[in-house]
């Protein structure tokens, strides 16, 4: 639409408007409720309940719980199934090598963590902020800023019933302005509000590119007999080897459920790499196979993960608002955990917005969030790892394991980094080579028992978009996939994608770009890893997405 034909929309005025229902926005809203029960706040949720978007590993560190409902354990909180068992393979090919446990610094063990769904934690949370009088409105998809000059005055929510070309169709609703005294963004890893807020107020000036990771996870029921309820395994190494930085996790969760995990860092270089295919070769290790085989896998999904780190986290508070969790990218690389630090954010934020409005203050900027995030358990927690990631990212897995864990030890002793600050340098989709300079990578077709196609495979996401909606993933320039990315980069999109968007088809006028976006599961790839930077996830209408019952 232009800005001539905007609809007009009815507006509601709350103190605090947060968009995202997940662990940082819930426990911001939380928060807010225990300090002043007269506050009036309202959570967004794109998804169709709290939960159906919410896709994490997850051995969650309780240090953020504790501070938000320290009774947690006498509440009923879904923490089933504490730590019993850590471990650390390099793989090869054809075999392993167990990493001892205690050359690792502390901040590695997960004795006192435990292995969750944070789908079924984050609709626990919903219940909690519900009773404090919390506004909750899933289905509800914040799809624009309401800006007041360089203001964050509100968004724009429950937009719905657009013809494929955006124009308004016969069940159109214009959806409503919710404006808020403050505004926090807690939209997870690239949301579309948080990427605008930061291009337009410029918040990474003078910070490196935020990095990321492509984390595919399937849930599978094993035999009994094989489950070890509390047994945490983390690998790295094989199948990716040098193509690629990134690993496997697998933890035994409760019911015979184990969650398998596979993230690839999304700064690769071969364009023909395809990380979809990678989960499923590794599934197929020795030791994998042995865990699955007889089982069966009940659930899919994937997920972006923020993995820059320290040095990566933006200027996090702006005028009306503050950015939460991984709308920052608070994410502890090595620990693989963000869960904690995302609902630690909530809590700062929410503390330094009802000091602000007790003062009779709005829409200006909450510095003294910025301040406990930087100088308090969060910046202690990033500061150790800051310089894995970039090791990594420059000298391979052996020299990350060697320098960065030499750094994290010292880190870990003394509150220093030896090594300093590392910068990341490229952004991912400026780390992806030309496809000329690369062969194509031969991948095992799936078998089926334990490896599956992708559109088999995203059917075990239930997702689900409306059809006759406008395509919620934009393309720049309609022409660059074909006229660009294909000759030089092979047209990445065909791999990068877990969930088989995006197809390149050969027809009797050449080759075109198809877009399947009724495939899409949120996982926000396209718009990190594309070369040209010409893809632009945003949110389809409220409630489409996946539906994931237990991530």
């Amino acid at each position: 639409m232009t800005e001539e034909s905007q609809p007009t929309r009815e507006s509601m005025e709350y103190d605090v408007v947060i968009v995202g229902g997940g662990p940082s926005g819930l426990s911001a809203a939380i928060r807010l409720k225990q300090i002043d029960p007269d506050l009036q706040v309202v959570v967004l949720e794109k998804g169709s309940e709290i939960g159906a978007h919410i896709l994490s590993g997850a051995v969650l560190d309780p240090v953020g719980l504790d501070r938000l409902i320290p009774d947690w354990r006498e509440r009923g909180a879904p923490l089933n199934t504490e730590v019993t068992d850590d471990n650390f393979y390099v793989l090869g090919a054809a075999g392993q090598v167990r990493v001892p446990n205690w050359p690792m610094p502390p901040l590695m063990n997960n004795h006192g963590n435990y292995i969750v769904s944070m789908g079924n934690v984050c609709r626990w949370l919903a219940e909690q902020a519900e009773e404090l009088g919390v506004e909750i409105f899933p289905g509800m998809a914040a799809s624009a800023i309401v800006w007041e000059g360089d203001r964050v005055r509100g968004v724009v929510a429950g937009e719905m019933g657009l013809n494929p070309d955006g124009t308004p169709g016969p069940m159109y609703e214009p959806g409503m302005e919710l404006h808020g005294k403050y505004v926090f963004i807690a939209e997870g890893v690239r949301g579309s509000l948080a990427k605008e807020i930061m291009a337009k107020l410029n918040l990474c000036e003078g910070h490196e590119p935020q990095k990321f990771g492509i984390g595919m996870k399937e849930i599978w029921e094993v035999s009994p007999e094989k489950f070890q309820k509390g047994r945490v395994v983390h690998t790295m190494g094989w199948p990716l080897g040098r193509n690629a930085g990134g690993g496997s996790f697998i933890y035994h969760f409760e019911d015979n459920q184990v969650l398998v995990g596979f993230v690839v860092h999304l700064n690769y270089e071969n364009p023909y790499l395809y990380p979809y295919m990678e989960f499923q070769r590794f599934k197929h290790h020795p030791m994998v196979a042995e865990l699955l085989e007889g089982g069966k896998r009940i659930s899919y999904g994937a997920r972006a993960i923020s993995e820059g780190g320290w040095q990566s986290i933006p200027e996090l508070s702006f005028a009306g608002g503050v950015l939460l969790g991984c709308s920052a990218g608070m994410v502890n690389v090595p620990r693989i955990k963000g869960n904690h630090n995302a609902m630690l954010s909530g809590i700062a934020a929410a503390e330094a917005a009802a000091e602000a409005i007790a003062a009779g203050r709005e829409g200006d900027r909450l510095e003294a969030y910025d301040a406990a995030v930087r100088g308090g358990e969060i910046a202690k927690d990033l500061k150790r790892v800051r310089n894995v990631k970039p090791i990594w990212s420059r000298l391979g897995l052996w020299p990350s394991l060697a320098l960065g864990g030499f750094d994290m030890w010292v880190a870990n002793l003394t509150g220093w980094n030896p090594l300093g600050t590392w910068k990341h340098g490229k952004t991912d989709a400026q780390a992806t080579g030309k496809a000329a300079d690369f062969k194509p990578i031969d991948y095992p077709k799936p078998d089926g028992k334990l490896s599956f196609d992708r559109l088999t495979n995203v059917a075990f996401s239930f997702t689900n978009h409306e059809e006759s909606q406008p395509c919620h993933l934009r393309l720049r320039d309609p022409a660059i996939p074909i006229a660009v990315n294909l000759p030089e980069y092979a047209e990445p999109a065909q791999r990068y994608c877990p969930a088989g968007v995006y197809e390149v088809i050969e027809g009797a006028d050449g080759p075109r770009f198809q877009i399947n976006f009724q495939n899409c599961v949120h996982c926000k790839t396209c718009d990190i890893k594309d070369p040209s930077q010409n893809i632009d996830w945003t949110t389809p209408q409220g409630a489409d997405g996946p539906n994931y019952p237990n991530m």
